[in-house]
């Protein structure tokens, strides 16, 4: 075990193993994998027996991507039962690699005793015994507990392992209910399917599950049409390959929020080990790596989606996202715009350009590709949110005539969206219109959210500048409690505090709005804040 020194100010051998693991550590602060990976790497090889390097060892080659150096880490935490619940996952894919069957049996075993993904075991087993040229079809227990959660999986991997075996009849019902689970146009499992299916010459079928009308899907369905499907989309998976897709699968589902999101990370950097070679992996992994904070590892998972392959558009998708979370603006803007150019391009890359363009502040060109995006729907199927989209930006661009007119509109297709009621309102209360209508839409956007501090917030604020104080205080009161760093929350906050006589609540709320002010902001409450309240410094 590595310890600190136990003097105050002693040195630290530079080629020590406890400099390389402080050396990761800092790098780990400092927002540095690259770098923490490599310190980590050294410190390990330094002191093998350390369990704290190990550890972090661990961790950092699953975010990076380092195979041997997490396998390593893994055999040395396992040793003293220290193991993370994903450390069987890992050793699970490396077993069916090398296609021990009999290894990875005992280690599904132990993913049973563990409990932890538990509800995978049939499934995996089920891949296990098409490696071992005797298939079962996965046994879920009804009665098991976790029998709903291996069901949601259960029929994607009944397709593939039905294609496997050549077995159409029993693999296309499979799809089609695999495909009804999914949320969203499912692209990815799409083009697995077709790729499956067109190899086994029910081209029909897999031109089926190819739109003819996406972008995304052309190029597989240009190639299915030409009778050349993929060389490796072509071949039945191996128990490999079918292990780390429905670890994938797993992984996008999983990373919700912020909660569960690294171990989506790690999950779906295991299903990479298993399957270096599936660029649909690699779809999943950049995504959540950008997502999850990494997005130079994103640009680099994304990057090694060939362009031009079946994957190819949403890799480039993803591209644009890590390039942009990376602060390479430019670069994914440029990508971006060449996305949404391309023929049949669908709703999503026009949204892509154009939040990227919002965020830059180019409000007008953002407004064009909202509006492109709506193309894509019949005039009366138009998603409310596309015009929520297209009405924020014309307002940010200081188009309001034209931003209420489509905002009512989103207001008239979705009148119980409290999202849409609570900007039209909020725009409004703003520019001192309408204030009474405005003031109804934020009543009704808080009574359908009341637990939203920023509708909240926004009804406050309208009940402040109408006169009701009275209301409006612990209204803000409680936007604040539910968002306390937020800086335009703090603020009115403190105006109506002010208002209301709480002259040193108010100079706190405004101390508390500042923490976190840019610009303008800033410089008003620190004004206001010196100098207590004046017309000039009122928050809008």
């Amino acid at each position: 075990m590595l310890m600190l020194p136990a003097v105050a100010g002693a040195s630290v051998d530079p080629g020590s193993a406890l400099h390389a693991y402080m050396r990761g550590r800092l790098a780990d602060g400092d927002g540095a994998p690259g770098l923490a990976l490599n310190s980590y790497r050294q410190a390990l090889g330094r002191d093998p027996a350390s369990l704290s390097v190990a550890r972090r060892s661990y961790f950092q080659a699953l975010i990076s991507g380092d195979r041997m150096l997490a396998l390593k880490s893994a055999a040395l935490l396992e040793s003293d039962g220290l193991l993370p619940r994903d450390g069987t996952l890992l050793q699970i894919g490396d077993a069916l690699n090398r296609k021990d069957w009999a290894s990875a049996r005992g280690l599904v075993d132990r993913l049973v005793t563990e409990a932890n993904f538990a509800f995978l075991a049939p499934i995996i087993l089920s891949w296990i015994s098409m490696g071992e040229g005797h298939y079962a079809p996965p046994a879920i227990d009804p009665n098991d507990r976790f029998a709903s959660l291996a069901k949601r999986y259960a029929d994607e991997h009944q397709a593939l392992l039905a294609l496997g075996r050549g077995d159409l009849d029993m693999a296309e019902p499979a799809i089609r209910r695999a495909l009804a689970l999914r949320v969203g146009p499912a692209a990815d499992m799409r083009l697995l399917f077709a790729g499956q299916l067109a190899a086994r010459g029910a081209k029909t079928h897999a031109l089926a599950l190819l739109p003819e009308d996406e972008a995304d899907l052309a190029r597989a369905r240009a190639d299915i049409d030409r009778g050349r499907p993929p060389a490796a989309g072509g071949k039945p998976l191996s128990p490999a390959q079918g292990f780390a897709y429905l670890l994938a699968r797993l992984a996008a589902d999983i990373s919700t929020d912020n909660s569960t999101g690294t171990l989506g990370i790690r999950l779906a950097r295991i299903a990479s080990f298993a399957a270096p070679e599936e660029s649909a992996l690699r779809v999943v992994l950049a995504d959540l790596l950008t997502r999850g904070g990494y997005s130079a590892y994103g640009v680099e998972e994304a990057r090694k989606v060939v362009p031009t392959g079946w994957y190819g558009a949403l890799g480039q998708a993803e591209l644009v996202e890590a390039l942009a979370a990376s602060g390479r603006r430019g670069e994914a803007i440029a990508l971006a715009r060449t996305l949404a150019a391309a023929p049949q391009a669908g709703a999503g890359r026009h949204v892509q350009l154009g939040r990227l363009l919002a965020e830059d502040k180019d409000f007008g060109g953002a407004a064009l590709a909202f509006q492109a995006a709506q193309a894509r729907y019949p005039e009366e199927g138009v998603p409310w949110a596309l015009l929520l989209f297209e009405g924020s930006a014309l307002e940010q661009g200081a188009r309001w005539s034209e931003a209420r007119t489509v905002l009512e509109r989103a207001a008239r297709i979705a009148p119980d969206e409290p999202t849409v009621l609570n900007y039209l309102g909020y725009a409004q209360i703003e520019r001192r219109q309408n204030m009474d209508l405005a003031l109804g839409l934020l009543k009704r956007a808080s009574a359908l959210k009341p637990q939203d501090p920023s509708i909240t917030d926004s009804l406050g604020w309208a009940q402040f500048v109408t006169g009701d104080l009275d209301s409006a205080v612990p209204m803000l009161e409680r936007a604040a409690a539910g968002a306390p760093a937020d800086v335009t929350i703090n603020e009115h906050l403190g105006d109506a505090l002010w208002a209301v006589g709480r002259r040193y609540e108010a100079r706190y709320a405004w101390r508390a709005a500042s923490v976190f002010a840019e610009g303008h902001a800033a410089e008003r409450l620190a004004a206001k804040t010196k100098e207590g309240m004046k017309p000039e410094y009122a928050a809008r």
